[in-house]
């Protein structure tokens, strides 16, 4: 094992053969027997080697880090070589992979611990063979699928009433991209550390969350908080003007057949349709923020993220969810839910189905695209979740983070 005691002494290589230990001669031995005397053995141990041949020095592999997207726990594998030899983690890790020789185990240890030897794990190709036989399909859930259980993803501004999304039978879409499929079999994904320099764009800060969890006062708060330095998009919309509105202060204001055109060709990064007119959020109106220096907040539905995973916005994920059911109905059992989308008036109070509805809701986003959240807050109390939301905002700017290695050499 890379890292282990024989791979630092530096003396013990794949290929040579064993002859004696501490004197015993194992040539006829068996790899068990030999396994017992070294277990016997105390104080120093003399192996008597024959060094095997080397076509070439072995080449130096460059480092490589990978951020684990499921949790792994070689006790639990039945396919391992050696269970006391695997390396567990769970989702979100860092891990450095020392050695890719093996096509079906890779050697790696976690990125910042103590201990120098490295354990077996999975390795990408093998893990996702794995995923595609055991789980087919239980692990992607398509977009359409969003709207059609009413997992309730909408933006307020595009956010049906469930009465709404019952009756109403268009669903929101976003672009398809030829990566879906491979994009939803989480195993690894490289990753380097970057730092935002001064004077660089600002990565787009993604608030994702099920309808009710107060992702709309989160990003109020910030906005607040930070006028100059936080700003949100302004949506499309092919309804008409209403008198007292004016153009890109509420909505810019196209026409339908504008609207569907720049859907053609993939402008929106999500776009409905409510009553007959259409809603989006458009990629400029978020490249316009960013390019004014400014934070750029945006809350989607989650399976959009992987659209808005690239070098240019860099996004910051977070993920806000519900606390427990109970703690639910005494935080927010005289709060409402706006439940339309141009109806000022029709904030109506939490039902019990809304309670269930956000946290099955927040438990099958986490399913699903967990792998993607780089920061989770519980939104138990909305001051603490500000509170926590801002200082993980701030260290987005200041510190540095392991992201895609695409982000950075593309």
């Amino acid at each position: 094992m890379r890292g282990g005691a024989a791979d630092r002494s530096g003396l013990i290589h794949v290929g040579d053969e064993l002859r004696e230990v501490n004197g015993i001669p194992v040539d006829d031995k068996k790899p068990d027997e030999i396994i017992h005397i070294l277990a016997k053995s105390q104080g120093a141990i003399t192996f008597k080697i024959i060094p095997g041949i080397k076509d070439e020095l072995p080449s130096k592999e460059p480092m490589m880090f990978v951020r684990t997207l499921f949790d792994y726990e070689p006790a639990e594998d039945k396919a391992i070589p050696c269970k006391e030899a695997g390396l567990a983690f769970k989702r979100g890790d860092i891990l450095q992979i020392m050695s890719q020789d093996d096509a079906t185990w890779w050697q790696a240890k976690q990125h910042g611990h103590a201990n120098p030897r490295a354990g077996l794990i999975p390795s990408k190709q093998f893990q996702e063979r794995r995923f595609a036989l055991c789980r087919p399909a239980a692990h992607v859930l398509q977009p359409q699928n969003i709207s059609s259980r009413r997992s309730s993803g909408f933006r307020r501004s595009f956010r049906l009433s469930r009465r709404d999304r019952k009756t109403n039978k268009s669903m929101y879409e976003c672009k398809k991209s030829d990566q879906y499929d491979m994009a939803d079999v989480p195993t690894y994904e490289e990753v380097t550390t970057y730092r935002r320099q001064n004077g660089a764009k600002h990565r787009l800060l993604v608030l994702v969350g099920p309808t009710g969890v107060g992702l709309n006062e989160l990003k109020r708060k910030l906005l607040i908080s930070d006028p100059q330095h936080f700003s949100v998009t302004i949506p499309h919309t092919s309804r008409p003007k209403k008198n007292q509105e004016s153009d890109g202060v509420e909505y810019y204001f196209i026409s339908k057949s504008i609207f569907e055109t720049d859907i053609q060709n993939n402008k929106f990064v999500e776009h409905g349709e409510y009553k007959g007119n259409f809603y989006g959020t458009s990629l400029d109106s978020v490249r316009s923020i960013l390019s004014k220096n400014k934070a750029c907040l945006l809350d989607v539905q989650p399976h959009t993220i992987k659209h808005l995973r690239t070098a240019e916005f860099k996004p910051y994920v977070v993920f806000v969810k519900p606390p427990s059911i109970e703690r639910l109905r005494e935080t927010r059992r005289n709060a409402t839910i706006i439940s339309g989308k141009d109806d000022k008036g029709s904030a109506k109070p939490f039902t019990e189905d809304d309670f269930l509805e956000m946290v099955s809701t927040a438990q099958q986003m986490e399913n699903q695209y967990g792998h993607l959240f780089e920061k989770v807050i519980v939104n138990d109390d909305l001051a603490v979740a500000f509170t926590e939301l801002r200082s993980a905002l701030k260290k987005v700017e200041t510190d540095g983070h392991w992201v895609p290695i695409s982000w950075t050499h593309s």
